[in-house]
């Protein structure tokens, strides 16, 4: 059918008109989706001892999630746990514990690693590790690391030089001092003050299981001094094979799969536990 020139005229009005009007709602649309609420906020993370604008001294003390706010008054929420930063110890021009037959602790960690890592990987966590080969990253750098990531644990792996051999131990930090400074802000060499609670129920579920594979073990986590975890701001535990004394290698190497699945299965039972702090403050 055809149309007069004059209706031609009023439907192209119309038509650019409605054009408008759809480009309008459409920007205002957009305007909303790029608008953060307050839980959208990101988590910012500590990345080095310089960098002070990264997590906020209100954390979780307990290690479940909903549990009732820590005493600084913070509020927790449930994420995701899908980082295992780990951690060979030792490295470089520092071979850790040495024993009689030349067993070297960075050496022996860094293989454990592997079968470590294989089994964070089929639990479906992404594993970061401190150093891949020979290296010697500062207790800073591998702390660095754990504090860039959102979402994640820490762990330190280790071969001692004292211990029953054949058994293992894992040791959460001792308690620190009151991780708040005078400005309001967390000291690096405190970081892990907040987080002791969830670092104590890690620590346990993983120790739980290494004393069923391995016979004379510990049956809860232990506390010691342990620099690598004392400036981490996350859930941090170290894992102690014992020993470099032993006399053949190769009873430690035959340890590494039940290590490794220990770690992997305690790890994947806490995860439903793990919490993080909504943060607005810093370390310094």
């Amino acid at each position: 059918m055809l149309l007069g020139v004059g209706n031609i005229f009023q439907l192209r009005a119309r038509s650019i008109s409605l054009l408008f009007c759809l480009i309008l709602t459409g920007f205002a649309l957009v305007s909303l989706a790029l608008t953060p609420s307050e839980a959208q906020q990101p988590i910012p993370s500590a990345v080095s001892p310089a960098n002070a604008s990264a997590i906020s001294p209100q954390v979780p003390q307990g290690g479940a999630a909903g549990s009732a706010p820590s005493t600084f008054g913070a509020q927790t929420q449930q994420t995701g746990l899908n980082i295992v930063v780990l951690d060979p110890a030792h490295g470089g021009t520092d071979p850790g514990a040495r024993g009689t037959g030349g067993i070297r602790e960075s050496e022996i960690v860094l293989d454990f690693a592997i079968q470590v890592r294989h089994a964070l990987e089929q639990e479906g966590f992404q594993v970061v590790q401190t150093r891949q080969g020979n290296e010697d990253p500062s207790f800073d750098d591998r702390s660095a690391l754990a504090n860039a990531q959102r979402g994640a644990v820490f762990v330190t792996l280790h071969i001692s030089s004292t211990g029953l051999p054949g058994t293992a131990r894992v040791f959460v930090n001792s308690d620190l001092p009151s991780a708040i400074g005078s400005n309001g802000l967390i000291p690096w060499d405190r970081a892990q003050a907040p987080f002791l609670g969830l670092s104590k129920k890690l620590g346990d579920l993983v120790q739980g299981l290494l004393a069923q594979r391995f016979k004379g073990s510990p049956d809860a986590v232990q506390t010691a001094s342990v620099r690598q975890l004392r400036t981490t701001a996350a859930p941090a535990i170290a894992v102690e094979i014992s020993s470099v004394t032993v006399n053949d290698r190769a009873e430690l190497d035959r340890m590494a799969p039940g290590v490794a699945d220990a770690i992997a299965h305690g790890i994947a039972a806490f995860k439903p536990s793990y919490v993080v702090p909504n943060t607005t403050g810093a370390l310094r």
